[in-house]
């Protein structure tokens, strides 16, 4: 079994679509169900983010499990497959653990270096765990690259700037109405976007912010946690939005809503106050996906809205060059341990089936001793047993030990194939791989897809569609934490 990955970000599709594709926390479940109802899945783990959607799924076939995931998000997002396969990118078995290596250490985000995604990947595993839909594999494959990424926040400089799209976001903000200090905001949505949106506006000297939920109680524990920051700070539910947009000079909403939340009609009646100074701007931080803002609010007088598309254009989402070679770096050197420990791994079924095979060898001859020379005593019968399973132990030492080395060598998996052959082994987990060469177009053609031509080396893999990586399966293990984003 390997890994496949089917997944859609803002590097690879328009906010519109990525929209589509979004999966809500009260749809994950659902999702993860239909990908666990078919045969070819054992696995399944969706991360889903502000943007991205990401299947991981351990599949028995490749090519039939594309098909049917690519299926699955089409039913979902009420896209065609051939729009989604313009939009979507496949890594398979290496290049799918390595671009969820490069995913937790915030290489592949919209602001490269934010360590939300580490809280998201988490959050993503918890819920497959939930559903008893993570094993051994995406157990293993999760823990190790939380632990990637925390390593490479440790020791690289990718997050000295502290960035996240939150900040990205108030930034430009503060910006536009002339810096933070002193102004009012109103925060709708009290998740942890909201909650890093309360922390940044506080440390900007912000004079008071107004947090709006749909659940009063989660908005009066975020206005009491500003509060203990020193900032002004009340809770209201939705029905006061436009009372609350009326006073603001900045407006950050991240609810993960399925629907609009921030209308044009209620912009409008805020923006019509009596108290609200005439030219007085509004600047909309849209953090949403699907986006929270109705899209006409944009055209409204001064009112500026800054949406995930604009975001990603922001030159504050970049990173250090030398910083981010250090992570890419570190990805490659956990990569290359993890795959190594995999494919020893591979060969234990191989090596243990051996070592049956040759203790039951030794008990059956030692069965025959027995039948043949009755006399020997108990202390003789023992001393020649000891003497038999030395020898074969000595014999069996160093081929058991070479093919465990040589498993992580190109070609290695060879070694433990000619000792299945030559000893007539039959290892219940030894699995037959399926190589890249053998990941045909015809298959590819069941999602709509073209030719699949592997990454070429060197290349970014974040450039390519659809493309399949190579080698073979994967797993590990660790140990993390993290923070949700929603």
């Amino acid at each position: 079994m390997s890994v496949l990955l089917v997944g859609i970000s803002h590097r690879s599709a328009p906010v519109p679509v990525l929209e589509r594709v979004a999966v809500a926390d009260t749809d994950r479940p659902k999702l993860t169900d239909k990908l666990m109802a078919s045969e070819l899945v054992s696995e399944a783990m969706i991360i889903s983010t502000c943007n991205r959607i990401e299947i991981y799924a351990v599949v028995d076939a490749f090519h039939g499990a594309l098909s049917e995931i690519g299926e699955l998000l089409a039913d979902h997002s009420g896209l065609d497959v051939a729009e989604l396969h313009r939009h979507a990118y496949v890594r398979y078995s290496e290049a799918a653990v390595e671009h969820l290596f490069a995913v937790a250490s915030g290489l592949d985000s919209m602001v490269v270096g934010e360590q939300q995604i580490l809280g998201q990947i988490r959050a993503a595993y918890a819920a497959a765990d939930t559903q008893q839909a993570a094993g051994r594999t995406l157990h293993e494959l999760a823990q190790q690259a939380l632990r990637v990424g925390k390593r490479v926040h440790t020791e690289t400089g990718i997050d000295s700037a502290g960035s996240s799209v939150v900040s990205v976001a108030l930034d430009r903000a503060g910006k536009l109405v002339d810096g933070l200090a002193g102004r009012t905001a109103v925060v709708v949505g009290a998740g942890a976007m909201g909650g890093l949106a309360v922390a940044h506006l506080s440390r900007a000297g912000i004079a008071r912010i107004l947090v709006v939920n749909r659940t009063l109680e989660r908005a009066q524990h975020l206005a009491d946690t500003a509060r203990s920051n020193g900032v002004d700070s009340q809770a209201y539910d939705l029905d006061s939005l436009a009372e609350t947009v009326a006073q603001a000079d900045v407006l950050v909403t991240c609810t993960g809503a399925v629907g609009t939340v921030v209308t044009l009609a209620d912009t409008h009646r805020a923006l019509a106050k009596a108290d609200r100074a005439a030219g007085r701007q509004l600047v909309i931080c849209d953090l949403g996906l699907p986006r929270d803002v109705e899209p006409a609010v944009a055209g409204l007088p001064d009112v500026t809205v800054l949406d995930m598309e604009s975001l990603q254009r922001d030159p504050a989402a970049g990173a250090a060059a030398s910083d981010e070679d250090a992570a890419r770096g570190i990805v490659a050197a956990e990569l290359s341990g993890y795959l190594a420990g995999q494919r020893q791994a591979e060969v234990t079924p191989t090596v243990t089936a051996l070592r049956q095979r040759a203790a039951d060898v030794v008990e059956a001859e030692l069965l025959r001793l027995d039948s043949r020379l009755p006399d020997l005593d108990d202390p003789e019968r023992d001393e020649v047993a000891r003497t038999v399973r030395r020898v074969v132990d000595k014999l069996l030492h160093a081929p058991t030990v070479r093919v465990k080395q040589l498993a992580v060598t190109p070609g290695g998996d060879s070694y433990a194939a000619a000792l299945r052959e030559l000893f007539e082994l039959s290892p219940g987990t030894a699995e037959a791989v399926a190589k890249p060469s053998e990941l045909s177009a015809s298959g590819l053609a069941q999602f709509g897809l073209g030719v699949a031509d592997g990454l070429v080396a060197g290349e970014d893999p974040r450039a390519r569609r659809f493309t399949v990586a190579d080698d073979a399966s994967v797993q590990n293990e660790a140990d993390d934490e993290g923070e949700e984003s929603r």
